[in-house]
């Protein structure tokens, strides 16, 4: 196999990405065979799907998951209340169950006129089952309908990837199908470069005040919830409309609901931060 035929996905002016993430979605559709993505919130799995449809111009379907969602649905759903209303009161022809038969975003995948991309978003929200459940429509590419005694089979094989927070743990046989990777939380000079695709102007005093703070936090263990690359770029923003051009004060963090979400963690920081940093200063961190 030529290099060039190896190279399919190069990434998008809107996404940064490894050399490693690349070449698992290179390997991904080469061999046909879903992605699954891992990594903690923040890390881009979700706009991942979004990179590759963009780069390969190919149009994205998104199946999002929850923890009621069932396999089938994906596939099909037969509306049997609406066939009933259209029997009681709509004076429509009943007789035909095609016009009650509508795809599921697996379906909708299997039968677009050209490839598409599908992601399977949080996979591990739904039952233990749900996986399994779709092992062979995975690998078949295709499911029947029993209502209508037909089978449904991918046009074009959808390029697949599935993002897990691992949440739950996933079956052996749904592993065995996928192609894995794993995306590390972005070292600085990686965030750096995320950083400035959604500001291109951020004056550099800003840049390296945030992202040093950014770090410090993320190193603090006790933390129940870590800040993500999601709130960094929220936090820099109400940074830069507030005018705020790197001048964050030593411990002092303007908008810290935006980058800690949890009460606890915000009493945390405050306690073992702030008021060690006031108390060496011989004053209230709460300024009484």
């Amino acid at each position: 196999m030529k290099a060039d035929q190896f190279e399919k996905f190069k990434g998008s002016a809107d996404y940064v990405i490894s050399d490693a993430l690349k070449n698992a979605v290179n390997v991904s559709i080469v061999l046909k065979r879903p992605l699954l993505v891992r990594g903690e919130p923040g890390t881009g799995k979700t706009l991942l799907s979004h990179s590759i449809s963009v780069s390969l111009g190919k149009p994205l379907i998104r199946w999002h998951i929850k923890s009621t969602t069932k396999a089938a649905e994906g596939l099909y759903v037969y509306d049997t209340v609406q066939r009933l209303n259209d029997s009681r009161f709509g004076g429509k022809d009943v007789s035909n169950i095609k016009h009650y038969i509508k795809l599921g975003k697996l379906g909708q995948a299997f039968t677009a006129p050209e490839q598409v991309v599908l992601l399977i978003d949080e996979v591990d929200k739904a039952d233990l089952e749900f996986p399994n459940d779709l092992l062979n429509e995975l690998d078949e590419m295709s499911f029947y309908i029993p209502e209508t005694d037909e089978t449904i089979s991918a046009k074009h094989r959808p390029v697949v990837i599935i993002t897990s927070n691992n949440e739950k743990e996933l079956p052996d046989a749904f592993l065995r199908r996928c192609i894995f990777h794993y995306i590390e939380f972005p070292e600085p000079p990686l965030m750096e470069e995320i950083v400035k695709v959604h500001f291109p102007d951020i004056k550099n005093a800003l840049l390296k005040e945030a992202l040093d703070t950014f770090y410090t936090l993320r190193k603090i263990d006790d933390f129940r919830k870590k800040p993500s690359t999601s709130e960094l770029i929220d936090w820099i923003q109400a940074l830069m409309a507030s005018g705020l051009d790197g001048k964050i004060k030593d411990g002092e963090i303007p908008f810290l609901g935006t980058l800690i979400k949890k009460e606890n963690d915000i009493d945390f920081y405050v306690t073992h931060h702030v008021k060690k940093k006031a108390q060496t200063r011989g004053y209230n961190v709460y300024g009484n």
